[in-house]
């Protein structure tokens, strides 16, 4: 009797996007390097249903599709070469002259360069909003709004927003939502069940998980919303490559477990550094003092190894600065998610037009990699003593 109960994503993403798998074949799908497609009768080269350029992807995309919409609990993933592509997309394709724009102040800052830079060149305008504004994003909302975008948490400064009443809010005004989801990564945090229209991830970040590769997807259980986004990623040409689609279906093979590795150790670190007497708060959701954290237990099923603290006076940015300087296993980087730790500070890039939220010192930011958290804490451990001398403190 064939067992009914449904599987679990370590099992799902084991067995899915693999192809026909035997009589010989590898278990992974095959790799085909290709920019014109052959096709058998004149008549399939302008046949919708046939691909007859690889602009338009590959079995090796397809593969990819089928196992990243497993993590998301959707029907349609829509494949671009970058994070920050599948960002800028929806806005692309939903946006026209005239449209109006709700973004979360806590958002991507590439994404807020993307809408003060280039969106108001194409006649449309947009307007950031709190964090913790909630189902009040209602009075925001214009007859002229096209779309609410989120990001949950800030990948920053690390707040989560109640999406579900955003989410209704923006539907019961028949205004499109989407999340940047790259966090939560589909394992700990599936948007699309809380009526978010659209989910975007970075898969460089914990789908590849080894920092060697640029994509993103976005993801969505409506036909139609996927259908405009397949004709604008058609119409401007884009596409990634099939090496990149089969580095990060490799990866998402083994996500969930990397991601349970990365969620203890950062926890444990968050934790250790909550204690310090250099340290005035550690933003991380999952912590039960933090910001939004009832949020985060409500709406995630787990964290993520990326978090930020905010330094205590009289510490600086040239203090800040020595701390990243001394540390010898964080690497000085933006991205994260990779088996390798990052550090970076924050407030160069770290800009807000509507949150309350007031950062008290410095803030920076880490990824905690797959390393061992002892050997993590003791690199940290220098970077307080380097800390303490730029502010001419003792060492302790």
């Amino acid at each position: 009797m064939t067992d009914k109960k449904p599987r679990a994503l370590d099992t799902r993403l084991t067995h899915t996007g693999r192809g026909s798998v035997g009589g010989g074949r590898g278990v992974n799908p095959p790799l085909l390097r290709a920019s014109t497609l052959l096709v058998e009768r004149a008549r399939d080269l302008y046949d919708p249903r046939i691909r007859s350029y690889a602009i338009h992807g590959s079995a090796m995309h397809d593969a990819l599709a089928e196992a990243w919409c497993e993590v998301e609990t959707a029907d349609h993933c829509v494949l671009v070469g970058s994070g920050l592509l599948a960002c800028t997309l929806p806005i692309f394709a939903f946006a026209e002259t005239g449209a109006h724009i709700l973004i979360c102040d806590n958002v991507y800052g590439p994404t807020r360069r993307f809408c003060e830079r280039t969106l108001s060149r194409y006649g449309c305008t947009f307007e950031f909003f709190d964090p913790a504004l909630g189902g009040g994003v209602a009075d925001l909302i214009r007859e002229e709004t096209r779309l609410v975008f989120l990001e949950n948490p800030g990948s920053l400064s690390m707040e989560i927003c109640d999406a579900p009443a955003i989410a209704e809010a923006a539907r019961a005004r028949g205004v499109l939502t989407a999340m940047d989801n790259t966090w939560g990564a589909g394992v700990f945090h599936k948007p699309l069940d809380f009526g978010i229209d659209l989910s975007i991830q970075a898969g460089t970040k914990y789908p590849s998980g080894s920092a060697d590769v640029l994509i993103g997807g976005v993801f969505t259980r409506s036909d139609r919303l996927a259908a405009r986004l397949r004709e604008t990623v058609a119409d401007l040409g884009l596409n990634t490559s099939p090496d990149d689609a089969f580095l990060v279906l490799r990866g998402l093979r083994s996500m969930p477990t990397r991601l349970r590795r990365h969620e203890a150790s950062g926890l444990e670190i968050a934790d250790w550094l909550s204690g310090l007497a250099e340290v005035s708060r550690v933003l991380h959701p999952a912590l039960p003092d933090a910001p939004g954290h009832a949020l985060w237990r409500r709406d995630f099923t787990g964290s993520a190894g990326l978090f930020s603290i905010v330094l205590n006076a009289p510490a600086d940015e040239n203090a800040a600065c020595a701390f990243l300087d001394a540390l010898e296993l964080f690497g000085l980087g933006f991205s994260w998610g990779g088996f390798e730790s990052l550090a970076i500070h924050c407030d160069p890039q770290l800009r807000r037009s509507a949150a309350r939220e007031t950062i008290e010192g410095p803030l920076l930011r880490f990824s905690i990699g797959l390393e061992d958290p002892a050997d993590l804490k003791a690199d940290l451990e220098r970077g307080f003593a380097a800390l303490r001398a730029a502010n001419g403190q003792s060492a302790v």
